[in-house]
């Protein structure tokens, strides 16, 4: 029999805590998981899952003008934000109560408290209770950065958005990443004067420079504005509500919200890390190995408080990973490698693999194919937006070493498309696969 009250703690109910005490209880394990807020963490609570349904309310902006040229008699619709945040927020309850039936039919004790960590096995709950366990998991994810400049308290965050009373008229959005981007295509689909704000001259860092590069100009198109190189001096609240930002260079913007997606940072302030030995790297995420163990050998961390790959897909593989190991005599580590990702624009753009920047970086000669096309529905509805599909190839080998797009259905195409990538396949093998016509995916396998 063991000697401590649990055999896992879990400190968070996000998606890795979630999955990793699910796993562990299924192998025998006695689990407890502690969460201050709310059961499903960022994804699913206010982060992709609520912003991917706005996404979808969004889109039908542009849906019910094309539908004119395809012969349906469109009246003029109005849009209703309030009827829209309503039923996402009541969709998000009903992804909570199926989070919170998983662990309840794993025997999994859901605690609804902040916990704090007093030792390798102890752990002190919020409302004065000591618990010990044989292993402690991590999984408190990140929070929204929020910058140090005068007047930042009358923005919001990501965090806030899902809940806004109104739609507003004009929007800034500070920060030049995914979720500045998503949010920004968002907000003008639903009439919002949206501007981007960023301190540096380039957008979604990382993904690959001609994709990024058409999202900007097809963003421009729409009428979304940017500012870059863009230092920011202060927010001034008027008496009407309305808001001032001011710049150290350049003329102010003056709007009715402001956002801040200026980045996240692990959540890890009060934690009480320091009471085991849990060292943080210079980033303020928690130092893990391979097998998700920390500096202290009886916890463990997985998902973005360890500032590894802050994905939700990854954050439930180094959950189930991290089970299997401690509690299924089956230790497995978590491949980083050729890991998909996308932004949901609007267009929305995905890639796997290596930029074509970082592949003549590692390889030293490649080859670049490219299909620059104009989708068969755009085409129709007389829009003049442009896809773009990149496939970038080691010169050497043949083999697809990255795949690149922006257009209708690129994270959906790219999904299956990156088994392709991640399985090592050639540019031959791609040009053998028959194409399926009429579709946008073809294009994979006709690039020239």
């Amino acid at each position: 029999m063991s000697n401590y009250d649990f055999d896992l703690f879990v400190i968070g109910a996000g998606s890795g805590g979630v999955r990793a005490s699910r796993v562990a209880a299924a192998h025998g394990a006695k689990v407890a998981v502690a969460e201050e807020y709310r059961v499903g963490g960022t994804c699913v609570i206010r982060g992709c899952v609520p912003k991917k349904l706005l996404i979808y309310g969004a889109h039908f902006a542009e849906d019910l003008k094309d539908a004119r040229r395809f012969g349906w008699n469109v009246p003029d619709c109005g849009f209703e934000w309030t009827t829209l945040r309503d039923n996402v927020l009541a969709d998000v309850d009903r992804l909570e109560g199926l989070y919170r039936n998983t662990l309840d039919s794993h025997k999994v004790e859901l605690i609804a408290e902040r916990a704090t960590i007093t030792g390798p096995h102890g752990v002190k709950l919020a409302s004065g209770r000591q618990v010990s366990a044989k292993h402690i998991l991590i999984s408190t994810g990140a929070w929204p950065i929020i910058p140090d400049i005068e007047g930042a308290e009358h923005g919001v965050t990501s965090n806030e958005v899902f809940h806004l009373e109104e739609c507003p008229k004009r929007i800034v959005i500070v920060g030049g990443g995914y979720i500045a981007n998503e949010f920004a295509g968002i907000f003008h689909q639903f009439g919002s004067y949206v501007t981007i704000v960023n301190r540096s001259g380039t957008l979604l860092r990382g993904y690959d420079e001609q994709i990024r590069d058409r999202l900007l100009q097809i963003s421009t198109m729409k009428g979304i504005n940017f500012r870059f190189n863009a230092e920011m001096e202060k927010i001034e609240k008027n008496e009407d509500g309305t808001l001032c930002v001011r710049f150290r260079n350049g003329d102010p913007v003056a709007c009715d919200l402001l956002v801040f997606a200026t980045g996240r940072k692990p959540h890890v302030d009060g934690l009480g890390l320091e009471n085991a030995g849990v060292e943080l790297n210079d980033k303020g995420a928690i130092k893990v190995d391979e097998y998700s163990r920390t500096s202290c050998e009886s916890i463990y961390a997985v998902g973005d408080v360890t500032d590894r790959m802050q994905l939700t897909p990854v954050a439930i593989r180094e959950g189930h990973a991290f089970a299997d190991t401690v509690f299924g005599d089956n230790p497995r580590t978590v491949d980083y490698s050729c890991i998909p990702s996308a932004v949901f624009s609007h267009p929305p753009l995905a890639g796997v693999g290596l930029t074509e920047a970082q592949a003549k970086n590692k390889l030293g000669t490649v080859k670049v194919y490219t299909s620059d096309f104009r989708p068969m529905k755009n085409v129709l509805a007389g829009r003049d937006e442009r896809a773009l599909y990149k496939m970038v190839v080691d010169a050497t080998t043949n083999r697809v070493v990255g795949l690149h797009m922006i257009g209708p259905d690129a994270p959906e195409i790219l999904q299956a498309a990156a088994i392709a990538v991640k399985a090592g396949l050639t540019k031959q093998q791609f040009d053998d696969t028959v194409a399926l016509h009429p579709s946008m995916a073809e294009e994979l396998v006709l690039l020239k």
